[in-house]
């Protein structure tokens, strides 16, 4: 799995806005690759994980610091 760490709140809309950039640009593919370098709050990825499986998660290359941080390095093997 990617390592990823935390991020200020001016990095995440930084990225927010590029990928705003790309989508207006009618590039779909790349706005939804950088929008999942923002970290996911550790209760919203709990959820996804819950919903939609570990798997969902990993093979998707979302940004996880944020529930790394709370849950644990090892949290989607639990």
């Amino acid at each position: 799995m990617q390592q990823h760490q935390l991020m200020t709140l001016d990095e995440k809309l930084a990225i927010g806005m590029k990928a705003h950039e790309l989508k207006e640009a009618g590039d779909e593919e790349g706005a939804s690759r950088i929008f999942r370098a923002v970290p996911i709050p550790s209760y919203i990825a709990k959820v996804m994980k819950d919903k939609m499986g570990a798997n969902f998660l990993i093979n998707g290359g979302w940004n996880l610091a944020e529930a790394e941080a709370e849950f644990g390095r090892n949290w989607l093997d639990q």
